[in-house]
């Protein structure tokens, strides 16, 4: 099923840099005006979390109280419009035709999805929201990874148990491959913690890392839900 949401298109480009700012100085429509306290508030969110007031937030995007709230009647208005902007507007939904297009290798398919997932989830906005959500705005993420679980992780077990031809799990040995799912996409998310919240350097070619990561699972992920199913104790 895909997503309703169209995805923004975003910069073609293997590095880890932030989409140069929007330009300034016009008069701008109300919906323009829109936009541009939601973009805004994307970077004020990103830089200072959620604790902040409203009275606070329009000053740092530069309006008054009173115009902010004529587009957003409250501060949780403005929090759903941002993650509807940076997480399921930017969301794919060729994702899912990619992984499960069976005319092409598994490791080919595997490779587009995650680089361009990468793409997608490796800016500072992205990243620094959803530590700062994680912290404090419950409920947030978990619609995030909720669809990420339905929508990828499943639909990547499924296709592995294909390619491998591998004999249905227990719920038991379900849980235990999701959390290889999980590892694959974890082990670039915190690319993006390096970068973003630690302040460290990452590699550049980001598509080169992501193929190297793809080629690491599937040397290791098959083997050990192979071993999963003649463990007795699985």
């Amino acid at each position: 099923m895909k997503s309703t949401a169209q995805r923004k298109p975003m910069p073609k480009t293997s590095d880890l840099g932030d989409p140069a700012p929007a330009a300034k100085g016009k008069r701008l429509a109300p919906e323009e005006r829109e936009q541009q306290i939601v973009e805004k508030a994307i970077k004020y969110f990103a830089t200072h979390g959620f604790s902040g007031g409203t009275r606070e937030l329009a000053k740092e995007i530069g309006i008054t109280q009173p115009l902010l709230y004529r587009y957003f009647p409250n501060k949780e208005a403005l929090v759903d419009r941002v993650f509807q902007e940076v997480y399921l507007a930017r969301w794919n939904p060729d994702w899912e035709d990619w992984l499960k297009d069976r005319s092409q290798p598994l490791k080919d398919r595997m490779k587009r999805y995650y680089k361009d997932y990468a793409r997608f989830i490796l800016r500072s906005e992205w990243i620094r929201i959803f530590i700062f959500a994680g912290l404090t705005r419950e409920g947030i993420n978990q619609r995030y990874l909720t669809r990420l679980r339905e929508r990828i992780f499943d639909l990547v077990l499924q296709e592995l148990h294909h390619e491998y031809k591998l004999a249905p799990p227990t719920p038991a040995q379900y849980e235990d491959e999701i959390e290889l799912v999980w590892g694959m996409h974890a082990s670039i998310f915190y690319v993006g913690m390096r970068k973003w919240v630690y302040g460290l350097p990452v590699p550049r070619d980001v598509d080169h890392m992501v193929e190297q990561k793809v080629h690491a699972f599937l040397e290791g992920a098959p083997n050990v839900m192979r071993a999963m199913r003649c463990d007795p104790a699985g």
